[in-house]
């Protein structure tokens, strides 16, 4: 039977990290054995349901590169992949269950007749997990009385309203559409033998079941919306690369085995996955990690394709994406870059008609003694440069330096913060050569104007 796997978010919020880090495993394990990833929709929760949710998930999939083979927008036998329009498939499976006496109705709801019986969870990832239903559902805690109370170990599947929970609708969906393997996070192992007991009730053969450990958070906490790297949007927004966070993504509890790092596309990660190196811990999730893959990602790309993507980001910082300096000062950046909203920082001063200065940055250089004297020199032996390139503006520098007795070393300063605004950023000298001859000159004596007068 060729491989099916499927993703099935619910539209009531952003695509969060681990939502997508399952989304990537199924896709994985779907194109490694030449099946097929579906995407289904779990929007019968109408009244947090919507249109923006479901736009913000389907375009994160397919910026990480998760295309699907069936489900919205590309259609496919097994549809309509929408749970709210598929309710008379789930009427004809709760008549199935009626007719074998399987269900009954308390207090306007409807509950599933639970076997009375162990039932054996074997979970490629987690291992095998035995439970009988009728013993663990008998109890429940009394929040209020503070101890276990009677319950009843019965499933609802069909609430007052007529709509039907999760776990029924659920159980049904993968059914109709022949999902063979059911990979998702390990907060759903405990549902599965209620699952497994839906099953075996409508007569259907079990999928594989595999159930990924948790994200957790440094301290050991369960990541939120709220956590910082969270939502796969922000990563969009921010500048990182989509080939990045698949490898980060995929190596947050995923080894092949060896010790590499960096996969550098989706072909890469594929030709070593497998469900066996996926760890049956908890996952710690570290964004400075994430960050320094993204910078790596960032230092193999070509040049054009670097320029290609970073250039929305320089837009907005108001640089001209087909100014001739622009490749150059891309490189320039490109060692100093965890994200591609970063390039825009490093290299804005090369671009800026109107120069901001880092405060901190100033007082440094201010503070020094003789600091006019030197702002002075660099300023008259750069302006003196017959040859605006890198080894001739260097001289300049070793000039003025010359001129007062003093070291190079103690004209670098001065120069980056009077020419560039900051004590940080990429390299000087390329950085001057780019900004031009007399752009840098202006600026310096307009530093010693405005900070040393």
């Amino acid at each position: 039977m060729p491989v099916r796997t499927r993703f099935a978010p619910s539209p009531t919020g952003f695509l969060h990290i681990g939502g997508a880090r399952t989304a990537l495993y199924n896709w994985l394990y779907a194109k490694k054995h030449g099946g097929e990833f579906v995407l289904r929709v779990e929007d019968t929760d109408a009244a947090r349901s919507t249109d923006e949710s479901q736009s913000i998930i389907l375009d994160g999939l397919r910026w990480l590169g998760l295309e699907w083979d069936e489900g919205p927008e590309a259609g496919g036998d097994h549809g309509p992949y929408y749970q709210s329009q598929r309710g008379e498939i789930y009427e004809r499976y709760f008549e199935k269950l009626k007719e074998k006496d399987l269900v009954y109705e308390d207090n306007g709801a409807v509950r599933f007749r639970v076997p009375d019986k162990e039932i054996v969870v074997d979970d490629q990832i987690c291992g095998q997990v035995t439970v009988n239903l009728k013993e663990t559902g008998s109890t429940r805690w009394d929040a209020e009385a503070k101890k276990e109370v009677e319950a009843n170990p019965d499933i609802v599947i069909r609430r007052p309203d007529g709509s039907f929970i999760f776990h029924f609708v659920n159980v049904v969906d993968d059914i109709e559409m022949g999902i063979t393997h059911v990979i998702r996070g390990e907060d759903h192992l405990s549902n599965t033998p209620k699952h497994i007991a839906l099953y075996e009730a409508f007569g259907a053969d079990l999928p594989t079941f595999a159930h990924i450990p948790l994200n957790l958070n440094k301290d050991g906490s369960k990541m939120s919306k709220r956590d910082q790297g969270a939502l796969i949007h922000e990563y969009i927004e921010n500048g990182f690369l989509p080939e990045a966070v698949n490898n980060y993504m995929a190596l947050i509890g995923w080894s092949s085995g060896g010790d590499r790092e960096l996969y550098f596309s989706l072909d890469e990660i594929l030709a070593d996955f497998d469900l066996s190196g996926v760890n049956a811990s908890n996952s710690k999730f570290d964004y400075d990690k994430c960050k320094w893959m993204n910078a790596e990602h960032i230092k193999a790309l070509p040049a054009d394709k670097f320029k290609e993507v970073s250039s929305s980001f320089i837009e907005k910082a108001g640089i001209d994406p087909t100014d001739a300096r622009v490749p150059a000062s891309l490189e320039l950046a490109r060692e100093r870059s965890e994200t591609l909203a970063d390039i825009a920082k490093i290299i804005t001063p090369i671009f800026t008609d109107e120069l901001a200065y880092d405060q901190p940055s100033v007082d440094k250089v201010t503070g020094k003694d003789g600091i006019s004297t030197v702002v002075t020199a660099l300023a008259d032996h750069l302006e003196k440069n017959s040859e605006w390139k890198g080894d001739a503006i260097k001289a300049s520098i070793q000039a003025a330096a010359d001129s007062l007795g003093q070291k190079m070393g103690a004209f670098m300063l001065p120069c980056r913060v009077a020419a560039t605004g900051s004590t940080a950023g990429a390299d000087l000298v390329p950085m001057l050569e780019l900004i031009g001859q007399k752009r840098v000159v202006e600026r310096i004596r307009n530093f010693g104007t405005t900070f040393l007068s």
